[in-house]
């Protein structure tokens, strides 16, 4: 059973109180909103956040940081993920996103990164690499190449 397919309880089912009716209703004359006043008043509501005119709180915090549109954000691999791949095999996009290790929106591109052991000769192609995972990469016998 799914949310939307709850059945909605007896009180849900009742129908809105009726206001506006006359006197013998309980709610007629001024309709249960009280005597004078804004929320008396039709469309006497502000958005969320007014405050009656004070500076409100979201204005009054200074604003923090900045976002740079420019920024680079790689998927990131680690030496260790790459033991699933047999001896010689080529690893690029294409394989990392058929074994699950990439999403299909990689950002920027694929970073390699050193951590953990590889045991098997691979040749990779990635669009970053570090220096400890480039040697050990190349320490087993692999080449790493970049992609531009």
């Amino acid at each position: 059973m799914k949310l939307n397919e709850l059945p909605s309880s007896p009180e849900n089912r009742k129908d809105p109180k009726r206001v506006g009716r006359g006197m013998a209703t309980g709610t007629g004359k001024t309709s249960a909103r009280g005597q004078k006043g804004q929320k008396s008043r039709s469309g006497g509501f502000h958005k969320v956040g007014f405050e009656g005119g004070q500076m409100p709180l979201q204005r009054r915090i200074p604003k923090r940081g900045f976002n740079n549109k420019f920024r680079k954000v790689y998927s990131l691999i680690n030496v260790e993920d790459l033991e699933i791949f047999d001896d010689g095999s080529d690893v690029n996009l294409e394989q990392l996103q058929s074994r699950g290790l990439v999403r299909k929106d990689i950002g920027s591109g694929i970073k390699l990164l050193g951590n953990g052991n590889l045991t098997k000769k691979l040749n990779i192609s990635v669009d970053k690499v570090s220096k400890s995972a480039k040697e050990k990469v190349e320490n087993t016998g692999g080449t790493v190449t970049l992609s531009a």
